[in-house]
């Protein structure tokens, strides 16, 4: 198990550095660029090929990396970052507000291909790496039932590297400037990249691909339900968060270190969470049984909390602010139980063959779901403020809910993988 648990453990720091600075990214734009004035929907939109770019990378990426190797694809990934950060770094203040908007929107649709490539590649890793410690455990006569386990570190681990990354990116950016904070990070990346050069095997995860655009598309139910639900989850968070909790504690007399560091703390709790998963939903023998009603179960009480927010919304509480954050926080919670159960399901479903194509498609809907939810954050606070937002997300919930009932309780025979 010593040679399968040193790849998790690379392609994991590979992943948190990349997290790190694109937590960062995140903030330091919409920070800088709400400085300049611009709108809640026009900073929604700096995010959206952001978001779309990664719908195309994850599917490309799954299948570039079940062709051409898993450690391939997660370098590609870095470099592609880099080159979105030594971009924007190229901003020039004296541009016309229309060019430096479609600037800046290319450069972070290149960071969004970045991201979900380096995703995809590393949630592929840890299934390839977690079939590989199996077996060496069964030969040894040891645990084999890491995979819940090792997807929910992972994944808790990596959000909570995205909360420092908020606080760095508000940190960087008031002790750098804009463009300084993004050459440091790309300086980061690049010490990054080359741990990752030197230390996977290039050809780490190959298999053969899918030879047709329907046979990538062909994912076996419990994916395609997956990922159905998946779109409604992310957008149901995006939708508050990427303009509408922000500007809304702004407008209420928070300062921007006060805002950054809230969403920093609320992804690091969250993150937390995540990695806790395994000992809030245990373990079934079969790996769903179990599994499958407790993703339908956290859907359900998720729902409830943003509908609750609404209305305090709605009747404008006292010290409303206080009730949105506090109940957000509980949003995190359960959204993380989710989140970390989601996560555990693709892998379990997937099959071991092409499981990057798998992760891929499932998180092409991932990306999807933050587009839509990005592209309503700032459309819906600016028709009717915070309580449009919480409502839009209640809504989704709902859906996402509905989505889980047909999540099945049994693998495809095709994808029948021990866990």
């Amino acid at each position: 198990m010593q040679h399968a648990a040193r790849n998790y453990a690379i392609v994991t720091a590979a992943y948190w550095g990349f997290t790190l600075t694109d937590g960062a990214l995140r903030m330091l734009v919409l920070l800088h660029f709400y400085r300049l004035g611009y709108s809640p929907f026009t900073l929604a939109f700096l995010f959206l090929l952001y978001e779309a770019a990664g719908v195309l990378a994850n599917l490309v990426g799954g299948w570039l990396a079940t062709r051409y190797g898993i450690a391939r694809m997660l370098s590609v990934g870095l470099v592609t970052q880099i080159v979105g950060f030594v971009l924007l770094s190229l901003l020039d203040p004296g541009w016309t507000a229309a060019m430096a908007v479609a600037w800046v929107v290319v450069a972070q649709g290149i960071c969004g291909v970045a991201k979900d490539l380096t995703k995809t590649a590393s949630k592929s890793a840890i299934k390839l790496t977690q079939s590989e410690a199996q077996a060496e455990a069964k030969a040894q006569g040891g645990d084999q039932g890491q995979l819940f386990k090792w997807v929910a570190w992972f994944t808790g681990s990596k959000n909570a590297m995205k909360g420092f990354g908020f606080f760095l990116g508000g940190l960087l950016l008031e002790t750098l400037g804009f463009r300084g904070a993004l050459w440091a990070m790309a300086g980061l990346l690049a010490l990054v990249l080359a741990g990752v050069l030197l230390s996977l095997p290039p050809m780490m995860g190959k298999r053969k691909a899918s030879k047709s655009v329907r046979e990538l598309f062909a994912k076996n139910p419990g994916i395609n339900a997956l990922a159905a639900a998946r779109v409604v989850l992310f957008g149901a968070r995006d939708v508050w968060f990427v303009v509408g909790v922000p500007v809304f504690l702004y407008s209420a007399g928070w300062s921007f270190t006060m805002v950054g560091t809230f969403l920093a703390a609320w992804t690091i709790g969250y993150g937390l969470v995540q990695a806790a998963a395994p000992h809030i939903v245990r373990r079934s023998a079969d790996g769903l049984s179990r599994e499958v009603p407790a993703a339908r179960l956290w859907s359900a009480l998720l729902a409830l909390i943003p509908a609750g927010l609404a209305v305090a919304v709605w009747l404008q509480l006292p010290s409303l602010e206080w009730v949105v954050v506090c109940g957000l926080g509980l949003f995190g919670f359960a959204f993380a139980v989710n989140s970390s159960v989601h996560s555990y399901l693709v892998l379990a479903y997937a099959g071991s063959e092409r499981a990057a194509e798998d992760v891929g498609f499932y998180y092409a809907a991932n990306a999807l779901g933050r587009f839509i939810g990005t592209l309503l954050s700032g459309l819906l606070y600016q028709w009717g403020g915070l309580l449009y937002a919480l409502a839009g997300s209640a809504l989704m919930l709902l859906i996402c809910w509905l989505a889980t009932l047909a999540l099945p309780l049994v693998r495809d025979a095709a994808a029948r993988v021990e866990t």
